[in-house]
């Protein structure tokens, strides 16, 4: 006898909506996760383009759905996916935490945040590298720190930080941010952010194991006790015998479902242009109603 009908993989905006829908319609489902139920929401400080919210802070809408799924007895499981074994009766879901069986699988296991890249990040995230202002930011009240980034992510991590630290170097490669521009009106009104163009961090600088400032690569030195790094995102890894994908994210068709039967993706795992709240919640749906079908 199988776990599950359908085990979905990921506890973003896109694996909750997902369970939900399948939930609703009862199938015997079970949401994998690694880290908070939440995903990438737990990491934007505003949130004001979603229908039905004029603002709503992203843990504040993360924890809402997890409550929705809560409420209708989802089967929640914390664990890490080692791998997905597809055979002619059913998959094999490999975790940390055992084997699961199902029918059917839903991949929405999302993205993670790029790294720099440059010496130290890895050896001293946690002592003052980050990737969640949100997160991370109270630990630095009153103190100097850098945002490395140009898009959206950085101009708002870089607006909350101001509220909370003493200056805020926002340091992005280009010359012109890529953000919206209201929110960059936004950040040139606050006296304590100074924006950095056209350079980049070449070198973490470090006293008793932890940040105490950067080298850019035009030899100018910042001292500060923390940098938030906010350049994009890169696909959560999935190990998955002949899985169609492009560069780490999920080829699907228009019902989401992959090239392999009963296994479909949504969310930010699939290959897409547009990586919104509202197209992975779209997807999520679609994916959702048409595994049922197969089913």
């Amino acid at each position: 006898m199988l776990d599950f009908d359908v085990v979905v993989i990921g506890c973003g905006v896109a694996g909750m909506t997902a369970s939900l829908y399948l939930k609703r319609a009862n199938v015997n489902v079970c949401v994998l996760e690694s880290n908070a139920p939440g995903g990438q929401l737990n990491m934007i400080m505003d949130i004001n383009n979603y229908p039905g919210f004029k603002s709503i802070d992203g843990p504040t809408l993360a924890f809402n759905i997890f409550e929705q799924i809560r409420e209708l007895n989802v089967t929640y499981k914390y664990a890490k996916v080692i791998e997905i074994l597809n055979e002619e009766d059913k998959k094999i879901v490999k975790t940390n935490k055992g084997d699961i069986t199902c029918k059917g699988v839903i991949i929405a296991n999302g993205r993670r945040p790029r790294e720099l890249g440059i010496d130290k990040e890895k050896k001293l995230l946690g002592k003052g590298i980050s990737y969640c202002s949100i997160c991370d930011g109270t630990l630095y009240k009153g103190k100097d720190v850098c945002v490395v980034g140009g898009g959206n992510a950085a101009l708002e991590s870089a607006l909350y930080l101001s509220d909370i630290c003493n200056k805020v170097y926002l340091i992005h490669r280009r010359d012109e941010f890529r953000g919206e521009n209201l929110t960059l009106e936004k950040i040139k009104n606050r006296e304590n952010i100074e924006l950095l163009t056209s350079v980049k961090i070449s070198e973490i600088l470090e006293t008793d194991e932890k940040v105490s400032g950067v080298i850019l690569n035009n030899d100018e030195t910042i001292n500060c006790n923390a940098v938030f790094v906010n350049v994009g995102n890169v696909p959560m890894p999935i190990k998955c015998d002949n899985l169609e994908m492009d560069e780490g994210y999920i080829i699907v068709d228009s019902t989401m479902k992959t090239n392999i039967d009963k296994i479909y993706a949504c969310g930010d795992i699939i290959k897409k242009d547009v990586y919104q709240i509202s197209t992975a919640v779209g997807e999520a749906t679609i994916a959702a109603m048409n595994i049922i079908k197969e089913l």
